[in-house]
């Protein structure tokens, strides 16, 4: 029946059921349910009104025959659990989230949940992105430093130590994704997937380690760290190198110690002056049968030889020098005597020697893939009458034996052209030797490196002489050659000598680029429109594009203009 109007909802529950705390419900003897489990849905103890249904007016008592709502199912306190993962991971989501840590570390560990984890290694990663960021930066600051011997034993310490802590991070970011949730064949597969990566991952830090440690292995093979001349030479100083000299000079010397041949004979001998701030340079180049040098005062052979030097020939050929005084002064006498002859005929002090072997040239040819040389006219090599083949003339891309055979050739040509080849065979290496391709080709260079080269230039100059090296490679390079008619090796003048030395010294101060010809524009070193493998002569090069060079130097045509030439003019560059 309804409850009239007006009355409580307590005095209602009066009527029609017991309410806790009442002795009984009228109409009956019975005692009133105890509170507890038999409590009414939706009563509850000392309450004053139920909650009114839906709908009801307000005042209204309820309806007594309708069925009142549950109540809310009382809460459990939350008891803390392990990692929750948006949706399981299948064999190829930890395959694909261990891979992404390999390239942004704390991905995977993000992703299962261990977001402090997650955040550390990021945060740790992004420490070093910005240490090598500024690593990069000195280097490319000062090139020289990365030549240091302590820098090339951090990087390898640093490669070594990269290479174990991505090893561990592919770990365990692999263990955090929980594997052990695949099925048997899932964790067998993905297994086998993260350890290959585990390599791959560890690959790259191999290699630069490795290739850190050949160039290390190589310059100190290369360059000796005591001095040949412990009385002469001076001790390396950061803030000063080259002593306060304007200039630095080395003598580069081309021997050939064939094994039908006793000793070491210096057929090719160049002088490179670089001056030390701009980098300008000039190639002075000595005929190999230059006779009767003289010695500078106080030396041995200047006391033997007052003169002039006639070893034991009697003709005195400058490239009898390095062995003459390596049999009668002793080892290792052979290089300082050279010097010390050639700086006393330019008037120069000759502060350092480069020997390359003829051979292990031709495979330095070969590890930066051959050289593009200009061949003026067709050159016949092999033995002594040209017999193994012909290098045509034109733009030629040539090989490490087919370089060597164009220097050194006698077929049809005498010293003075050889010379003059040798020459721009120098100048190529120098233009084509370029930072991209030493790098793409650097075990091979490391390796005829080590056979290459024998130099009395100190380890601790290398830091030094690399920002000096790349200067050259920007800078203007001019060629004084001693040749006939210019100057006489058998009745050489040596105050002209010294006259054209200052001279070209001079002029490449006050020059800071090659003159191009009028009208026409310049492009970087190394281009032209050529063909290098087309056969025949090379189409005359477009005025938009480069300056057409000159003729490689003959004997015709030496001495014509008494001064230094660029390599470009001459060489074709």
């Amino acid at each position: 029946m309804s409850t009239p109007r007006g009355r409580t909802t307590r005095e209602a529950a009066g009527e029609g059921g017991s309410t806790p705390g009442t002795a009984e419900s009228p109409g009956t003897s019975e005692p009133s349910a105890p509170a507890g489990p038999q409590e009414p849905a939706g009563g509850t103890a000392g309450h004053e009104e139920r909650r009114d249904r839906p709908g009801q007016a307000a005042g209204e008592p309820p309806d007594k025959d309708r069925p009142e709502s549950p109540p809310p199912p009382s809460r459990a306190p939350r008891t803390p659990r392990g990692p929750r993962f948006a949706k399981p991971l299948t064999t190829g989501g930890i395959i694909g989230w261990t891979l992404l840590s390999a390239l942004l570390p704390g991905a995977a560990h993000l992703r299962a949940g261990r977001r402090r984890t997650g955040y550390i290694l990021l945060g740790a990663f992004a420490a070093l992105l910005l240490a090598a960021g500024g690593f990069a930066l000195l280097i490319r600051s000062d090139l020289g430093f990365a030549a240091k011997d302590s820098t090339l034993v951090g990087l390898m310490a640093v490669a070594g130590l990269g290479a174990l802590g991505w090893f561990a991070l592919l770990i365990t970011s692999y263990v955090a994704l929980g594997p052990d949730r695949l099925p048997q064949t899932g964790q067998v597969i993905s297994g086998i997937v993260v350890g290959v990566l585990c390599v791959g991952v560890m690959a790259p830090f191999a290699l630069t380690a490795g290739s850190v440690m050949t160039l290390r292995n190589t310059a100190n093979a290369v360059f000796p760290s005591e001095p040949d001349d412990p009385a002469a030479a001076s001790p390396i100083r950061q803030e000063d190198p080259w002593d306060g000299q304007r200039r630095v000079n080395f003598l580069l010397i081309g021997g050939d110690a064939a094994g039908n041949r006793t000793g070491v004979r210096t057929d090719s001998m160049t002088v490179a002056s670089v001056d030390v701030r701009t980098g300008n340079s000039v190639m002075f180049g000595l005929p190999r049968n230059l006779q009767f040098v003289r010695f500078p005062k106080g030396d041995p052979l200047a006391e033997r030889f007052p003169q002039g030097f006639t070893g034991d020939s009697g003709q005195g050929l400058l490239n009898e020098v390095w062995q003459y005084a390596e049999d009668h002064l002793g080892k290792g006498h052979g290089p300082r005597e050279l010097k010390a002859a050639i700086g006393h005929t330019l008037g120069l002090r000759i502060d350092y020697y480069v020997i390359v072997d003829m051979y292990g040239f031709a495979a330095l040819v070969d590890a930066i893939g051959g050289l593009r040389i200009r061949v003026e006219q067709d050159i016949k090599w092999g033995g002594h009458f040209g017999t193994a083949g012909t290098i045509k003339a034109g733009y030629r891309k040539l090989d490490g034996e087919h370089v060597l055979w164009y220097g050194r050739s006698r077929v049809n040509s005498d010293d003075f052209s050889r010379m003059s080849r040798q020459r721009c065979v120098m100048g190529a290496l120098l233009d084509q030797a370029t930072p991209s391709v030493v790098l793409a080709n650097f075990g091979k260079i490391a390796s005829a490196t080590r056979h290459l080269f024998r130099t009395d230039i100190p380890r601790d100059l290398i830091e030094h002489l690399v920002p000096l090296a790349l200067k050259v490679k920007d800078a203007r390079i001019t060629s004084l050659q001693f040749v006939p008619p210019t100057i006489w090796p058998g009745s050489a003048d040596w105050l002209k000598i010294r006259r054209l030395t200052s001279q070209a010294l001079r002029e490449s101060a006050r020059t800071a680029r090659p003159p191009l010809a009028a009208g026409v524009t310049a492009t970087p070193s190394g281009s032209g429109t050529a063909d290098p493998s087309a056969s025949g002569p090379s189409p005359t090069p477009s005025r938009a594009v480069t300056a057409t060079p000159s003729r490689t130097p003959t004997p015709n045509d030496q001495g014509k203009k008494e001064g230094a030439k660029s390599l470009a003019e001459s060489c074709g560059f």
